[in-house]
């Protein structure tokens, strides 16, 4: 299992072919009103499966998001991965959310 390193990469996250498909299609769910889909891409960040890499960072990016829309179970996970991370890394994560937060929200407007 791999973990994404903070240190450098500029937040760039790298995926397989599938792992890539994966996150398209979560988003393209999203944008078609399943909240439910931000949570399954935090669900697939925190466990590295269906070809997205483990990675803790975009993990906690992503339940925060799908939190944020009012998805509950999200927050748990949140919270639970969030004892296995440094508080630098859940800052990361935190500032990862809000970015893509603002960036969608410019998409809508």
């Amino acid at each position: 299992m791999q973990l994404t390193s903070i240190e450098g990469g500029g937040g760039e996250i790298i995926q397989s072919e599938d792992g890539a498909a994966l996150i398209a299609e979560y988003l393209t769910e999203y944008e078609g009103g399943a909240i439910g889909a931000l949570y399954s891409l935090g669900v697939a960040f925190s466990a590295g499966s269906s070809g997205v890499e483990c990675d803790l960072i975009e993990a906690h990016k992503w339940f925060n998001i799908a939190a944020s829309k009012g998805h509950e179970e999200a927050s748990w996970c949140r919270a639970d991965i969030a004892e296995e991370m440094t508080a630098r890394e859940i800052a990361e994560a935190q500032r990862r959310a809000r970015e893509w937060l603002a960036d969608s929200s410019r998409k809508a407007a």
